[in-house]
């Protein structure tokens, strides 16, 4: 290919390049409209409006990205409205911001999409504070100051529209291109614990391997929500249905490079004078480099052939391993049973990854079925809003953090600072995040970002720039876009430029520099304090529930496989939600951990033990994986029931343990020893149903440690 058309297929594959671009059309295109129409007064409002509403997008179908932009335009035009109307009432305004802060926070537990049409909504209605603020001369009417953010905003969404039909398929095309890139991270960890080195942290490897779950079944859920907006209750076709089936290679990809066959020290120590676990390592680094060339194709839309190495070493693997069994003292049978079936999803593996994998539609309507998350009802919505409405919701803790903090940065602005001052409630509405650890995070990058632009907005203002300044404006929008997901002290330098050059338009630069960076310190120390004294949420505090509702999804997960040997393996619907529910679960309690240890000393009590748990926790939902892998029919009907058997007890253990987790560890059943891994299944006369068995002795073992740990955590 040549080079000047692959780096322009390698810019348009970027996952910014399609929003900045239509960020630059609708900003380059305000400002062209000012000039040619002479009608500067109305650029700023309009170049708000614009910003709010890319705030806002989603990455929808063209149909339903039409209902949501003219949802997000009707509740612009109720909160613009509504802001000019109270805003010369200081009382009023003061009941309605929180009343209202709080009704559109609790707005987003219907979907991820209502969430953040509702964030953008409280965004645009600081910006028309700050739009009436700049407003030079006599208040104008509302209607003056309201219509230039709706027509800005109703410009993005025109250009958003557009994009939407002419791409429709982009957006999952990325959205699987970011899932192949995590799940290759994932192999790439996963194929750490294969090394068979004496004295090597597998605890530590199995922590990192949680975290880069974690980061999986977000990319998961994500390309899940994309696609379902595609397919809709309609069977796919074409190329939507071949993005389906990769996004269902994936999870399965997922699931066979998450199971756990055995455990890696005892590996590792078996296999320790062999190379079968060096080549086991070299494949699933190849299998990772074969993810990535899958995501690098979606997004330079090319089809690439891989070369034959992952083939060739999967060839070694089993050579190695035929090798092991030739030998004069072969591996006790559990070790060669693990180690074959570790064969077997390793093919798997390569099969699905390979370069003749089908990606066309297969399978019954159950097995290409998605689960929709949206409310399907009025009263199913209003339903899950009022779940929330309860103290131990974090979404309602939230709600009401930051509607007082919001209040308390309106009292302050009305005392101390009523000039420029409502960059104090859009520094606090930005900084106050649902958790701690992401308070603070903001919080630093946000000042420091705030503090480089001003600087820079000085500097410029000292050239003799012009009419140049109006480019820098549309420039330093883009960047903020562009940047604001991954570098957000970046995003935050950019937009105080383009803040500082608005205003130089309308009045002098030089009068917000310091007004800017003032409001900027007075909203980070309110939102600050609001995270640290109002309804704080401490992870430690709801850490019971999080270690059940993790132990008990593991349950389910199982309940649902132990069926499957059976009738055989079905993928069907109620199967890979118990699946997704469990990695959810995992992936939940890795978040929680990272978010305590980034609390104050105080709240991060038993932080190593909680790790410890995370890590078994892990590997235990390992060993389940590996029994999803595997499933397919037992034909001895003794065998049948000698599984049977030993699951329910399994799934009653991690019921109990659960329930035990949630009344805060009051009555925890004995625990086991992990030892007990060692012991050997029952006689049963079935290959599949012994290797079934290994499994559950293993996840019982696991559970009996989970025990132990859970009686030596401090109390939340």
């Amino acid at each position: 290919m040549p080079l000047p058309v692959l780096s322009w297929r390698r810019l348009r594959g970027s996952d910014r390049f399609a929003e900045c671009l239509r960020v630059l059309l609708a900003l380059g295109g305000i400002v062209a409209f000012g000039l040619l129409a002479g009608r500067g007064e109305l650029v700023i409002p309009a170049l708000l409006g614009a910003i709010a509403c890319a705030l806002a997008e989603t990455e929808d179908h063209w149909r339903n990205r039409l209902l949501t932009v003219l949802v997000t335009l009707a509740c612009f035009a109720i909160a613009a409205a509504a802001v000019q109307w109270l805003l010369p009432h200081p009382p009023l305004f003061a009941i309605g911001l929180p009343l209202a802060t709080f009704a559109l926070v609790m707005l987003g537990a219907l979907s991820g999409r209502y969430a953040t049409v509702a964030g953008a909504t409280l965004i645009l209605s600081v910006y028309t504070m700050i739009s009436a603020d700049l407003a030079s001369g006599p208040a104008p009417e509302w209607r003056l100051q309201t219509l230039p953010l709706l027509a800005g905003a109703a410009w993005y969404g025109a250009l958003s529209l557009l994009w939407s039909a002419l791409a429709p398929q982009q957006a999952v095309r990325h959205a699987l291109a970011r899932l192949f890139d995590a799940l290759a991270d994932y192999l790439d960890a996963k194929a750490a614990l294969f090394v068979p080195i004496h004295g090597l942290d597998r605890d530590a490897l199995q922590l990192a391997l949680a975290m880069r779950n974690e980061r999986v079944v977000q990319a998961l859920n994500a390309a899940r929500l994309v696609l379902i907006d595609r397919i809709g209750s309609r069977r796919p076709r074409g190329s939507t249905a071949a993005l389906l089936r990769l996004y269902l290679m994936a999870q399965d990809v997922h699931e066979r490079g998450s199971s756990s066959h055995y455990p890696y020290a005892a590996l590792a120590e078996a296999f320790y004078h062999s190379d079968v676990l060096f080549r086991c390592e070299h494949l699933l680094r190849l299998e990772a480099d074969s993810c990535r060339a899958r995501a690098r194709d979606l997004r330079l839309r090319t089809v690439s052939r891989s070369p034959d190495a992952a083939a060739a070493a999967l060839h070694d693997v089993h050579l190695a391993v035929a090798g092991l069994h030739r030998q004069a003292q072969p591996p006790g049978e559990v070790l060669r049973r693990s180690l074959d079936a570790l064969l077997r999803n390793l093919d798997a593996i390569h099969a699905q990854l390979g370069d003749d994998a089908p990606t066309g539609p297969a399978g019954s309507d159950s097995e290409l079925a998605l689960q929709n998350p949206a409310p399907q009802s009025a009263r199913e919505a209003l339903a899950r809003i009022r779940m929330q409405l309860t103290v131990r919701s974090l979404r309602f803790r939230h709600a009401v953090r930051l509607s007082l903090a919001l209040l308390a940065g309106y009292g302050v602005l009305q005392l101390a600072h009523p000039q420029h001052g409502y960059w104090i409630l859009l520094t606090t509405l930005f900084v106050c995040q649902p958790s701690y650890r992401a308070t603070r995070r903001v919080l630093l990058q946000r000042v420091a970002g705030t503090v480089a632009g001003l600087v820079a907005g000085w500097a410029l203002l000292h050239l003799p720039l012009g009419a140049w300044q109006l480019p820098l404006i549309v420039a330093s929008g883009v960047v903020f876009f562009a940047a604001r997901q991954r570098r957000y002290a970046l995003a935050t330098t950019a937009i105080t430029l383009f803040v500082v050059l608005c205003v130089n338009q309308v009045g002098s630069g030089y009068a917000v520099l310091w007004p800017r960076l003032l409001d900027t310190l007075i909203g980070a120390v309110i939102a600050a304090l609001a995270i640290y004294l109002i309804l704080p949420d401490w992870q430690g505090r709801r850490l019971d529930h999080v270690l059940a509702d993790t132990v008990r999804s593991e349950a389910r997960y199982l309940a649902r496989i132990i069926p499957q040997y059976a009738g055989g393996r079905r993928d069907d619907l109620p199967y890979r939600i118990a699946r997704r529910d469990a990695h959810n679960a995992d992936a939940t309690l890795s978040g929680v951990l990272a978010n305590m240890l980034r609390e104050p000393g105080r709240h991060r009590q038993g932080s190593d033990l909680l790790l410890r748990f995370l890590t078994v926790a892990h590997a235990l939902l390992g060993h389940l994986s590996t029994l999803g892998v595997h499933r397919q029919a037992i034909g001895s009907a003794a065998a049948l029931a000698a599984v049977e058997h030993a699951g329910a007890t399994t799934v009653a253990m991690l019921d109990a343990l659960a329930d035990s987790l949630g009344a805060h560890r009051s009555g925890l059943p004995p625990g086991g020893d992990v030892a007990a891994a060692e012991v050997a299944p029952p006689d049963v006369d079935d290959e599949t149903a012994r290797l079934v068995l290994a499994q559950l002795a293993l996840v019982q073992a696991r559970c009996g440690r989970l025990v132990a740990l859970a009686a030596q955590l401090p109390a939340g």
